[in-house]
């Protein structure tokens, strides 16, 4: 952990860190004050002073490009770190126990915004109707990266990689079916084979999403090679296509089950579930508004558990 010294005063310190990384990730002085609205010379002038207390080269200047040197980059990982952490310190010391006011930060993948992000909003508003709630779509890796840099408190996504830094609760398994418009042929089976797919075209979503990847690697294992004639980067898009054409999709049943016009039909075989978890990161100061939509979150889902 990077020890974070009073020179004029902690602020001065703390700015100086922020300074060193800006610079870090633009490669530029002249950028790195930009973004950060300060003058190029006030921050060159914080970042020497840095290297004069610590005795060390942080910042090659030689070149056209500002590069950071071994010892920066040792420097600027542990200064990360302590950020996160005194970020962390001072939501903890604005935290208010009796949910009088305060915020908390959820990020889910996108399959699951149709159907959960209602319910688990509409059951926390009426817990704690006082604390702002900000939701993030995000994708699965980039929600591991957020909760890992303390940018958000909670996540919903797919079974992760084991992390050192994140911890996962099971939540439900998700299955996935064939969705079609209520006047598909289709609609009125209770199950179809797979090899049934290659007879029609399909609707699905962008290579882009987990929950392609997981269809695709199901129809590979399946030697079944269907007419893909539609691909869609939005849940809402791909849902609308299918319900106003004889396009096929396939789906968490879950989503189908929200929206009129459409019906699930089972996969046989059935594709392999998946398990849907709760991210946090580990040993992280978790406020009041924080543990409350946990709580929520673990009581709401039970309504998905097969």
């Amino acid at each position: 952990m990077a020890v974070i010294r009073k020179s004029n005063g902690g602020t001065a310190d703390l700015r100086a860190l922020k300074y060193l990384i800006a610079v870090a990730e633009h490669g530029n002085f002249t950028r790195a004050a930009e973004s950060l609205h300060v003058s190029q010379p006030a921050l060159s002038q914080q970042i020497l002073q840095m290297e004069d207390r610590l005795d060390a080269i942080l910042l090659d200047r030689s070149g056209r490009t500002i590069r950071v040197t071994d010892a920066g980059q040792a420097y600027i990982d542990h200064a990360r770190r302590a950020l996160v952490e005194l970020e962390s310190g001072r939501r903890a010391i604005h935290d208010v126990r009796d949910l009088s006011r305060g915020r908390v930060r959820l990020a889910m993948t996108p399959t699951f915004t149709p159907y959960l992000i209602g319910p688990l909003v509409a059951a926390f508003r009426a817990r704690c109707p006082a604390i702002t709630v900000n939701v993030l779509e995000r994708s699965m890796d980039t929600i591991a990266a957020a909760i890992e840099a303390d940018e958000i408190d909670l996540g919903i996504a797919f079974e992760l990689a084991r992390s050192a830094d994140i911890e996962s609760v099971p939540l439900f398994t998700e299955q996935l079916s064939v969705v079609v418009a209520n006047n598909h042929p289709w609609a009125s089976c209770t199950a179809i084979e797979v090899g049934s797919l290659e007879e029609g075209e399909l609707a699905l979503l962008t290579r882009d999403f987990v929950t392609r990847n997981h269809i695709d690697h199901y129809l590979q294992a399946s030697q079944v090679a269907p007419k893909v004639a539609v691909e869609v980067n939005t849940i809402g898009a791909l849902v609308e296509i299918v319900r106003h054409s004889n396009l096929v999709t396939i789906l968490p049943e879950a989503i189908a089950g929200q929206v009129a016009g459409l019906r699930n039909v089972s996969l046989a075989p059935l594709p392999p579930p998946r398990t849907v978890m709760l991210l946090q990161r580990k040993d992280a100061y978790q406020s009041a508004a924080t543990r409350a939509l946990r709580d929520v979150i673990l009581r709401e889902v039970v309504q998905w558990r097969a």
